[in-house]
């Protein structure tokens, strides 16, 4: 077997006891979004790239036709991002937009494979001070965005690539759920 294909084995055998927390998050954001509440979600990099992979996925759709749901990547304006990141330094990017745009009830979703993403940390720190829900999708705990955090998906691997396959995996499984719940609660 391929190094690659082996270490993603070894991750993904590894994080499936854990796997009735997505669930638990997709009941849980699904009536969120339900009703009307929004999602957050911010990353650096590959991160980013995954964050918006699942915003995109709530506001187009994943497997069903259904209405879109309210769902923000804070790192996909660039106009907002560097004009905070001028004016207010680059730590606060992400926070800046929690204040903006978070409600109390909201959810944010933090991803970074080290855990210890300063703008993303912030953004977490801001959105428990607004009153959002918030979750995180790291590499190996402990790390500190998952102590931030109020719940956290930590997947064992040390090598990057492997740690964002894993968490894209658990934005498909997420979005499985979500349209499950939405679907049935509609039927």
């Amino acid at each position: 077997m391929h190094p690659h294909l082996a270490r993603l084995r070894t991750a993904l055998t590894a994080v499936d006891p854990d796997t009735p927390k997505i669930y638990a998050w997709g009941c849980k954001l699904a009536g969120v979004l339900a009703e009307g509440g929004r999602l957050l979600a911010c990353g650096n990099g590959g991160s980013a790239a995954e964050a918006q992979h699942l915003t995109a996925e709530l506001v187009g759709r994943y497997r069903a036709d259904r209405r879109p749901y309210a769902a923000i990547p804070l790192h996909g304006d660039t106009s907002t991002i560097t004009a905070i990141g001028n004016d207010f330094g680059p730590d606060e990017v992400f926070a800046r937009q929690v204040h903006a745009h978070g409600r109390p009830g909201d959810v944010l979703m933090c991803l970074s494979t080290s855990g210890t993403s300063r703008n993303v940390l912030a953004a977490a720190d801001a959105a428990r001070g607004c009153g959002l829900t918030t979750w995180a999708l790291t590499g190996p705990a402990p790390n500190p965005l998952a102590e931030l955090c109020d719940e956290a998906f930590a997947v064992p691997a040390s090598d990057t690539a492997t740690v964002q396959e894993v968490h894209l995996t658990v934005i498909h499984m997420l979005c499985d759920v979500i349209e499950d719940v939405i679907e049935k609660a509609c039927a």
